[in-house]
């Protein structure tokens, strides 16, 4: 490959989020509605403070039969491993893989959500 692809050349760069106090049912609609298979949590400053994933959705929801107007700061995966948006695309691979995530909030230096990197988005980019 000529060209070193960063994150921020492949990411979402306008992803959708859900608050941490909105319902688990609020985010799967949202994520049924965009085909995604994530969605960062944010508080109410905008700053990430998870997210949930479908991996999150069967294990926390649906294997314990958790109600879906239970608050989604409940089910999420807190502390995401997040990337920069000067990482390398093969450095998000890595990382990926070493985490086995499919998807990585992208952040600035100051920890804002800039987008979302997909493992998708990741195999796209070296056609």
């Amino acid at each position: 490959m000529s060209q070193e692809y960063r994150v921020r050349d492949v990411m979402l760069k306008t992803p959708v989020t859900v608050g941490e106090n909105e319902s688990i049912l609020v985010a799967v609609k949202k994520m049924a509605e965009l085909n995604i298979g994530a969605i960062p949590v944010v508080d109410s400053e905008g700053k990430i403070v998870g997210i949930f994933t479908e991996r999150d959705l069967l294990k926390r929801v649906v294997a314990k039969e958790v109600p879906l107007t239970t608050p989604i700061k409940e089910v999420m995966t807190r502390n995401p491993v997040t990337i920069t948006p000067d990482a390398t695309v093969e450095e998000a691979k890595e990382l990926m893989a070493k985490i086995k995530a499919r998807h990585l909030p992208v952040v600035d230096k100051s920890g804002r959500l800039q987008g979302v990197v997909s493992l998708s988005d990741i195999e796209l980019s070296t056609y």
